[in-house]
């Protein structure tokens, strides 16, 4: 996986070139990732999914993340992204279907790894049921959703915990039902400004 290509661009957003994704994430450079968030209605109150990220991931384990993302590879373009929500969530999703928010950059620095991202941010508004994911246990170990209500509380710092509620494998493969409360430090570290303008876009759709 390290040894993969990804396009690298410059502080401008011009494609410069290619390079490994493990010396993208040691000098920082710009790449381009996908991102979908699943978000649903029901009886008048909105939810956002998050998946939880596998215990075994190299980077930020058993924590909360997007439904679905990861790196577009170099031979990639952005309708093929929808390919991450096939592979780690086992739920079939056409491009059409996919609300767009742009391209959102941030920037996090965690340790050694150095994350300068130009992510294509795309919202899925449909209502899915727990038992229609069939997850990628190498990547991801859990499914939740929260009142989207709560969690923009939590972003804009008006409350210090919400509560998440969903399953989680066990080692057998198991489905174990999980609702508990969690913090900001249970997500990976996205930059609040990208958490911000997510939660904008999200609030045209609910």
């Amino acid at each position: 996986m390290e040894n993969e290509m990804l396009k690298i661009f410059d502080e401008n957003r011009l494609e410069i070139g290619t390079a490994t994704r493990e010396k993208v994430h040691q000098l920082g450079l710009w790449h381009e990732t996908f991102h979908c968030w699943f978000i649903c209605s029901e009886e008048g109150k909105g939810y956002i999914y998050l998946q939880i990220r596998s215990e075994t991931k190299k980077d930020y384990p058993s924590l909360l993340d997007i439904t679905a993302a990861g790196h577009l590879m170099a031979t990639e373009n952005v309708v093929d992204g929808i390919r991450e929500v096939r592979e780690e969530l086992g739920i079939e999703v056409t491009f059409d279907e996919l609300v767009p928010l742009g391209v959102i950059d941030y920037s996090v620095t965690t340790g050694e790894l150095i994350d300068n991202e130009l992510a294509n941010v795309f919202i899925y508004n449909n209502n899915v049921n727990f038992e229609d994911f069939n997850l990628q246990v190498e990547e991801v170990s859990g499914i939740v959703r929260t009142d989207f209500k709560q969690f923009t509380a939590l972003w804009r710092n008006e409350v210090l915990a919400i509560e998440v509620e969903g399953y989680q494998l066990n080692e057998l493969g198991e489905r174990i039902p999980l609702k508990k409360i969690v913090e900001r430090d249970s997500f990976v570290p996205h930059e609040d400004s990208y958490y911000k303008a997510v939660i904008l876009g999200i609030q045209a759709l609910l």
